[in-house]
């Protein structure tokens, strides 16, 4: 063996035993942060205090002898602090000091006498979805918009709405995760649905001749590529697929074509000019069921959040760490910008857990104590 390969093997023997001195530490540094914890639960004492830690950093990072070891030690400071702080959570969650008023435990929903909204005219995916998730005979009426939906269930005229929130090709309908933030409604379930778009015309159209296509802005997104080889029709955005449906038969112009279900053919007389038109063969939308009452079902294994944090370096970084730290899976997370606040953004996560689980309630109180302002969206 070489003299410099003897060297490296000494060095890492040295960077072993340092090694080994910082994990002796942090668990003592740990033992010692359950005992601020039993203090607090004693006091009622936050576990988060942003200002005490910012102090600790800067006399630590006052004792580097450089700038990078100093950006380094920060860091790592901040990391320590940050485990120190879960754990304290979750000796809070064992003592029983939990949050008990997120959201209100049913056993199931009886939906037998409930009233159900939905956005669009007869035929919309919207209702489609509905008649999956309560039934075809279910007791339901039609508006216009999405914001609508959520008046009608705010002022007690409907029990839930069906409102879409994601689609496989085209993305997040973003209007409804605002309408989330803006109504005191939550998701109580959710509905995914294939969709097919068809071309749709008046009986004895020809598609060479159509010079104008309505549709959803969703759905002509997700007909791009069919669209693209029919450069010289017009496309016209519309509230909904149905009610492109609906205008094709009132304006009775055998050049004017709808991109709708196969199932507004049938309701409004059309004719299928094409079928299976949109880019992802596998399409799909994902519809919530939102109601006014902050009720969630006990076999719920999904939760929606949203949050606004620090407009600062590493802060999405912390808040997602209380899901790693917990073992929770993440299964979406999105952005929306927040409303007069240039550059700053509302943060929407879905997430695997059940309000009583412990893990899921350590996450939460994490959260509740770090971020400028949570909000329980709805458990599923």
């Amino acid at each position: 063996m070489d003299i410099i390969m003897k060297d490296l093997l000494v060095l890492r023997e040295e960077i072993d035993k340092i090694d080994k001195q910082i994990v002796d530490l942090y668990e003592k540094r740990m033992e010692i942060s359950a005992g601020v914890a039993e203090y607090k639960i004693n006091t009622g004492k936050k576990v988060f205090d942003k200002e005490r830690e910012n102090q600790k950093l800067e006399t630590l990072t006052g004792f580097a002898s450089s700038e990078f070891t100093k950006n380094g030690i920060r860091e790592l400071f901040e990391q320590i602090m940050a485990m120190s702080r879960k754990k304290q959570y979750q000796l809070l969650t064992e003592h029983g000091i939990v949050e008990s008023d997120y959201m209100n435990e049913v056993s199931e929903f009886d939906f037998s006498n409930a009233r159900i909204v939905f956005q669009g005219v007869e035929g919309a995916y919207s209702q489609q979805a509905m008649n999956k998730f309560f039934g075809k005979d279910c007791d339901s009426y039609n508006v216009e918009t999405w914001k609508d939906a959520m008046e009608a269930i705010k002022n007690g005229e409907a029990d839930y709405a069906v409102l879409p929130i994601e689609n496989s090709s085209a993305g997040i309908v973003s209007e409804n995760y605002d309408l989330l933030v803006e109504y005191e409604n939550y998701i109580i379930g959710e509905q995914i649905i294939r969709i097919d778009h068809c071309l749709l015309g008046l009986p004895g159209a020809d598609i060479s001749k159509i010079k104008k296509v309505y549709s959803h802005p969703q759905a002509l997104m997700q007909c791009s590529d069919y669209l693209d080889e029919h450069r010289d029709c017009e496309k016209i955005s519309v509230k909904n697929t149905a009610l492109s449906a609906k205008i094709i038969k009132d304006e009775n112009d055998i050049t004017h074509a709808a991109i709708a279900s196969r199932i507004t053919a049938d309701i409004y007389g059309l004719s299928v000019l094409d079928d299976a038109i949109q880019n992802n063969k596998n399409n799909s939308t994902r519809f919530i069921i939102v109601s006014g009452k902050k009720e969630y079902e006990s076999s719920a294994s999904k939760i929606s959040i949203c949050f606004e944090i620090p407009h600062e370096s590493g802060s999405l970084y912390h808040m997602l760490s209380h899901f790693i730290y917990n073992g929770i899976n993440m299964v979406n997370i999105q952005s929306r910008p927040i409303k007069d606040r240039n550059w700053e953004y509302r943060f929407f996560i879905d997430f695997e857990g059940n309000l009583k689980d412990n893990a899921v309630l350590n996450a939460l109180r994490g959260l509740e104590e770090e971020t400028l302002s949570l909000k329980i969206l709805g458990t599923y």
